[in-house]
């Protein structure tokens, strides 16, 4: 470590003697060694400094009882004052005014240099500067092995460790390694991971900086980099399967065998849960998730995650869920159908998730599965093109006219063809919904009033929805 007073008094070869005792300071690290005749150094000293001079222009008792309140003010460590050359002693005021303000007084032989004194001082310094980047980069060293050989949970316990503190980790706000304690303080570090993950390093005070938390920063934000594109890609490749499930290409032992390899067991029951992104879709393939969905299987379909839920804790997990997105800045709505065994089961379960998607809420509680679910699973049935055929007409009709016919159609059919009921949610009269009806039924060729009409409609308003 750095040099000391009682370490320099110690090198005999120089000759130093101490006239006032050092007291605590001689445990003091100097810093460096300054230097000087100027009668007011203090601008060129920033503290802990070893002070020398021969007093030159210290020609008076007051100037010299001055000169050492500033070394006192200025927080040095000591005076090293040289005789021989203007005096051949230290002067007794420099003495006197020392005990007072409680500076240590060395006296240096005219044999030896200053420069002696400043070599010992900057080799010390040059050494613990050495010591320091070894344990440093034994540290590094340690923590990467740590994370390689194990797991991130490891290396920020080796972490805690060497800073002899309690450390934890939070991405959106929750923990995903270590423990939070409300009652403690923390000292927060942002992580960088390349992502918009909002990843923070917590550190229990008391803390100082420490080289060794920036190298840490960097491995975890590498690590969770590296897990954001694993989740993105299994997301990816297990959206295929589920793909194929849901458009019933996949069916029976094989659709078994192909959920199993997903870590599903089609004999539990299982709940399907959707998130579509309002924006930016983009971020759900590399969307870490809460505590109590991580390890469910999750995948990307059609631009929405789809999360598998074998708890039967649902209700809490979507909750949570909830808050977690906007926590993360995500805004999506979510969906989830019901709980369900088999193959078949989590295939209906999908299709009501879809469905209550059309809901439009945050959150959107699932309906049992309905004629048109069972319509939309058969993939080869040609609703889409319904959906154009029928409603195609209406679209292009709003488009140029900003008619609102395909939002009164909507209406029209949620509200079970109440004429009185659609006038007074879009704040029409009723004789201008009966000819937006009117408009429809020429524009479409199927008659809102009529029922197998309004099926028709309804099947291809929902197609359009959801497809």
């Amino acid at each position: 470590m750095a040099i000391t007073l009682r370490g320099l008094l110690e090198h005999d070869e120089l000759g130093l003697h101490a006239l006032t005792d050092p007291d605590q300071s001689a445990q003091t690290a100097i810093t460096w060694g300054a230097v000087t005749e100027l009668l007011d150094p203090s601008k060129f000293l920033t503290g802990r400094e070893i002070v020398m001079t021969t007093g030159v222009r210290q020609k008076t008792a007051q100037s010299q009882a001055d000169f050492v309140r500033i070394l006192a003010s200025a927080d040095v460590v000591a005076l090293a004052f040289g005789i021989g050359l203007e005096h051949e002693s230290v002067p007794k005021t420099i003495i006197e005014t020392a005990r007072e303000v409680g500076l240590p007084v060395i006296e240096v032989p005219y044999r030896t240099p200053f420069a002696a004194i400043s070599r010992l001082i900057a080799e010390a310094l040059n050494a613990d500067h050495v010591k320091r980047i070894e344990n440093l980069l034994k540290a590094h060293q340690k923590l990467a092995q740590s994370l390689l050989s194990s797991d991130l949970d490891r290396m920020l316990d080796e972490l805690a460790k060497m800073l002899h503190t309690d450390v934890s980790l939070s991405l959106f706000g929750e923990i995903i390694s270590g423990h939070l304690d409300p009652q403690r303080k923390w000292h927060e570090v942002p992580v960088a991971t390349g992502l918009r993950d909002r990843c923070t390093l917590h550190i229990a005070e008391p803390y100082t900086h420490d080289p060794l938390v920036e190298y840490a920063q960097s491995l975890i934000g590498l690590e969770l980099a590296n897990k954001s594109r694993l989740r993105a890609s299994q997301r990816l490749a297990n959206g295929q399967v589920l793909t194929d499930l849901a458009s019933g290409t996949l069916s029976g032992a094989d659709a078994a065998v192909r959920l199993g390899s997903l870590g599903l067991d089609p004999q539990r029951e299982h709940s399907v849960l959707l998130v579509q992104a309002t924006s930016h879709s983009e971020r759900l393939q590399t969307l870490p998730l809460p505590s109590d969905l991580a390890s469910q299987v999750s995948a990307i379909v059609e631009d929405r995650l789809v999360i598998v839920v074998a708890h039967k804790q649902i209700q809490a997990s979507i909750e949570r869920l909830d808050e977690y997105l906007a926590t993360a800045g995500v805004g999506a709505r979510v969906g989830y159908g019901g709980r369900y065994s088999n193959t078949t089961g989590i295939r209906w379960s999908y299709f009501e998730a879809l469905e209550s998607l059309r809901h439009g809420e945050r959150v959107n509680v699932p309906t049992k599965l309905s004629l048109t679910s069972l319509l939309l699973a058969a993939r080869d049935v040609p609703l889409q093109d319904l959906a154009a055929e029928a409603l195609g007409p209406i679209q292009e009709f709003d488009q140029s006219h900003d008619s609102g016919l395909l939002q009164t159609l909507r209406e029209y059919l949620n509200r079970d063809g109440s004429v009185g009921a659609v006038a007074e949610s879009l704040g029409l009269h009723r004789n201008t919904v009966r000819y937006r009806m009117q408009q429809i039924a020429e524009l479409s060729g199927y008659d809102p009033n009529v029922t197998s009409d309004r099926v028709q409609l309804w099947i291809a308003l929902s197609a359009l929805e959801l497809g």
